[in-house]
C-alpha cells in the first residue's frame, strides 16, 4: 500500500487511546480525517479542535460524502467495535480497503528504524519514556504512544517518518504486524485470555514477536526470551543497583554492558517504574544516544496520565489515578503506595474491566484489592463485551477479605468516598472511572 495516494482516512472507534494518535499523525501530515466513536471524551475533543470530522451515532449518513470514495479513502478501525457496526458494515460491502488499527500501524512503521515496547505490563510508561529521551536527544523520531504523556499532553511525539517508536500490543496479536529493529518485552503474565485461550498461547505469540526483531531484543530478566537483559540487582546486562529515595524521586545506578550510569534520577513511584526507565535507557543506549543524554532526559519526564498520576497531594489528603486493570497491576499499585504512604490507611476504588478478565483472575484480583484498608467497587466495565452469567462485582467482593467493603453506583460514590477517613485515595481501573476522577477531585477539595 502507498499511503501517499491516500487522501482519506477514516476511522471507526477514533477514541481509543491508540486509534486516536495514528488519527492525529494523519491529520498532521496532511491527509483528511473524520471518524465515529460511541462518547464524546478529551481525546476526541482534542482531535476536533485540529478540525477532525467526528460524529457518535452509527449511522452511514452521517459519514462525511468525501470518505464514501473507495478509490481515495482507507477505512482503519479498533478490534473493540463490534461486527455489528453498521458503518464497519457499509466500509466492508462497498469493496473499501479496510484495516485493523495494528495494520495501519505496521504500513506506517515498515520502512521507518522501529524500537518497540512489548509486555502485558509497563509498555506505555515505558515507550512514554523512550519517546521522551529520543526527542531531548535530538533525534527526530515519530512515538505513537498507549498513553497521555505529560510531557506533551498527546499520546503522539510527531517527528520525522524515518525512526518511529510504538507501543506493540499483544491484544488480537496485533503487534505480530510490527516490523521492529530494536524491542524489549517487560513480562507475560497472563491476560487477554478471551483472545488467546491459556497463556501457553500468550507466550508463543510473545516468542514470535521476538522472532520477528531484526537488531537487538531486551527482555525482563528471567523471561524465557533470549535477549539482552534488565532488572534490578539481578545481574542483568542492563542492571539498576544503588537504589534509594530521595525526596520523592528514585536515584540508582545502572551498570551496562560496557560501562557504569552513576546517579540516575527519575520522579516516578514504584519499583516497577525503576525497571520500565531502565527498559527504554537499554533501548536507547543501544539505539546510540549517550548515558549522560539519557540521564538528562529522564531528569525532566513527567510521566503519563492516569499511572500514578496525583490528583490531589496535599499533607491530609492524597487522591491517586491510575490504570491498572489486572491483578499484577494493582499489586504494584499498593506497593507504590504503601512504600510512599508506609502508615496511612488507603481507601481503594477499583472498576473491573472485561468480564472474561474478572472470570479468569477473579482470585487474584482478590488476593490484589484485599491489600488495601478499604475498598468501593463500581461494576464491572463490558468493554467489548456481553455480560457472562455470574460474573459480576457481587462475586469479586465476596472474595475479597476486607471488613471495609462494599459496591457503589457511579452517582453515590462521592457520597460513599466521603464516609471514608482514609487519608490516601487510589481510583483504579481502564474504564470509564477516569471520567469520574475531576469531580471526586472537586467533591473533595471542597469538603477538605
Amino acid at each position: 500500500m502507498n499511503l501517499e495516494n491516500i487522501h482519506n482516512v477514516y476511522f471507526i472507534g477514533i477514541g481509543g487511546i491508540g486509534m486516536s494518535a495514528i488519527a492525529n499523525y494523519f491529520k498532521s501530515n496532511g491527509k483528511n480525517v473524520a471518524g465515529y466513536d460511541k462518547v464524546s471524551t478529551e481525546i476526541t475533543k482534542s482531535l476536533q479542535i485540529i478540525d477532525v470530522k467526528i460524529h457518535f451515532e452509527d449511522s452511514i449518513e452521517l459519514i462525511p460524502s468525501e470518505f464514501k470514495n473507495n478509490i481515495t479513502t482507507i477505512i482503519v478501525y479498533t478490534p473493540a467495535i463490534h461486527k455489528s457496526n453498521l458503518e464497519l458494515t457499509y466500509f466492508l460491502e462497498n469493496n473499501f480497503k479496510v484495516l485493523k488499527r495494528s495494520e495501519i500501524l505496521g504500513e506506517i512503521t515498515k520502512d521507518s528504524f522501529c524500537l518497540a515496547v512489548a509486555g502485558t505490563h509497563g509498555k506505555t510508561t515505558t515507550s512514554t519514556i523512550l519517546g521522551h529521551i529520543l526527542k531531548e536527544a535530538n533525534v527526530n523520531a515519530t512515538s505513537f504512544l498507549g498513553g497521555i504523556s505529560e510531557n506533551y499532553n498527546s499520546n503522539l511525539i510527531l517527528g520525522g517518518s524515518d525512526i518511529t517508536v510504538v507501543e506493540a500490543d499483544e491484544f488480537d496479536k496485533s503487534f505480530l504486524r510490527l516490523s521492529p529493529n530494536i524491542a524489549c518485552i517487560t513480562s507475560m503474565d497472563a491476560d487477554h485470555l478471551d483472545i488467546y485461550g491459556n497463556h501457553s498461547e500468550l507466550k508463543k505469540s510473545f516468542k514470535d514477536f521476538a522472532a520477528k526483531v531484526s537488531d537487538t531484543l531486551i527482555v525482563r530478566k528471567g523471561l524465557p526470551i533470549k535477549g539482552l537483559t534488565y532488572g534490578i540487582n539481578e545481574d542483568a546486562d542492563y542492571d539498576a543497583k544503588n537504589l534509594r529515595i530521595e525526596k520523592g524521586a528514585y536515584i540508582f545506578d545502572v551498570q551496562t554492558p560496557s560501562e557504569y550510569i552513576k546517579n540516575i534520577k527519575i520522579n516516578l513511584p514504584g519499583k516497577h517504574n525503576v525497571l520500565n526507565t531502565v527498559a527504554a535507557l537499554a533501548m536507547a543506549n543501544n539505539f546510540g544516544i549517550l548515558p549522560q543524554a539519557i540521564a538528562k532526559a529522564l531528569l525532566t519526564f513527567r510521566g503519563v496520565k492516569r499511572r500514578f498520576s496525583y490528583k490531589i497531594n496535599t499533607e491530609n489528603l492524597v487522591l491517586i489515578d491510575d490504570y491498572a486493570h489486572h491483578p499484577t497491576e494493582i499489586n504494584a499499585v499498593v506497593d507504590s503506595v504503601k512504600e510512599m504512604y508506609p502508615s496511612k490507611k488507603i481507601l481503594g476504588i477499583f472498576q473491573p474491566h472485561l468480564y472474561s478478565r474478572t472470570r479468569d483472575f477473579i482470585d487474584d484480583f482478590a488476593a490484589s484489592l484485599s491489600r488495601f484498608d478499604e475498598l468501593i467497587l463500581l461494576d464491572i466495565y463490558p468493554a467489548r463485551e456481553i455480560p457472562i452469567e455470574g460474573v459480576n462485582s457481587k462475586w469479586l467482593l465476596s472474595k475479597i477479605s476486607l471488613e471495609k467493603k462494599s459496591i457503589s453506583s457511579k452517582e453515590k460514590l462521592v457520597e460513599n468516598i466521603l464516609k471514608s477517613k482514609a487519608q490516601i485515595i487510589v481510583m483504579i481501573g481502564a474504564g470509564d472511572i477516569g471520567e469520574l476522577v475531576d469531580t471526586i477531585k472537586n467533591n473533595l477539595s471542597f469538603e477538605n
